[in-house]
């Protein structure tokens, strides 16, 4: 019983330290990973610097670091089926079918909240038996070892959080090539109608105005 609740306090405590940033809970975080036995000592100790580097931050800061690191592409998206279904149409039925996962584990969601987020999930998966728990990390770990590799690429401290759960599903951190890619915001960035047609023939009234369509 008490590796069960052991092993569930660490995916708590995991879970909060990737969620957006609290600056008020790091106090409190910092004391249970000090408490903490289940995850490896070396990687607590890494654990300790990504608390005291957010302390170290004032908080509007700490939120626009989180917000850039994690929001701004897909390689690093905490999103766990941006990395499996992208914007396919399977992506909705899977978020349906999570959903109903938590939910029968006694997980409700908040309102806005995102079934694929790691920290929701890392919050269902205390929920579980140890062996439970660890096989449903085991099953993504594919997914965290890009994350990880993607984080270790950009020098951020939060790798080792990443890096810990890979650590408590019994997995080996492994780099993963990631290919170059555009921000999301740029993905979704809507072209202009007609390629702006202040530009395109409007400066000549008397002129043909061409029409240029724009897939």
């Amino acid at each position: 019983m008490k590796s069960e609740t052991g092993l569930a306090r660490s995916l708590r405590l995991l879970a909060r330290l990737i969620a957006y940033p609290d600056q008020a809970s790091l106090p409190l975080l910092r004391d249970a990973l000090e408490e903490d036995r289940t995850i490896p000592r070396t990687r607590r100790v890494e654990l300790a610097r990504l608390v005291d580097w957010l302390l170290d931050l004032d908080a509007l800061d700490a939120e626009a670091c989180y917000v850039a690191l994690f929001d701004r592409g897909r390689a690093a998206s905490l999103h766990l089926f941006e990395h499996v279904h992208s914007d396919s149409r399977e992506r909705g039925p899977a978020m349906i079918d999570l959903v109903k996962t938590y939910e029968a584990a006694g997980l409700y969601l908040a309102p806005g909240e995102m079934p694929d987020y790691l920290p929701a999930f890392l919050e269902f998966a205390s929920t579980q038996p140890p062996r439970e728990a660890r096989a449903s990390l085991a099953e993504i770990a594919h997914i965290l070892n890009r994350i990880m590799s993607a984080l270790v690429d950009r020098n951020s401290p939060y790798a080792s959080a990443i890096g810990a759960l890979l650590d408590l599903a019994g997995e080996k951190a492994r780099a993963v090539k990631l290919a170059p890619e555009e921000p999301i915001d740029a993905t979704w960035e809507e072209p202009p109608a007609f390629a702006g047609c202040s530009s395109h023939g409007q400066a000549r009234p008397d002129a043909p105005q061409p029409i240029q369509f724009v897939r």
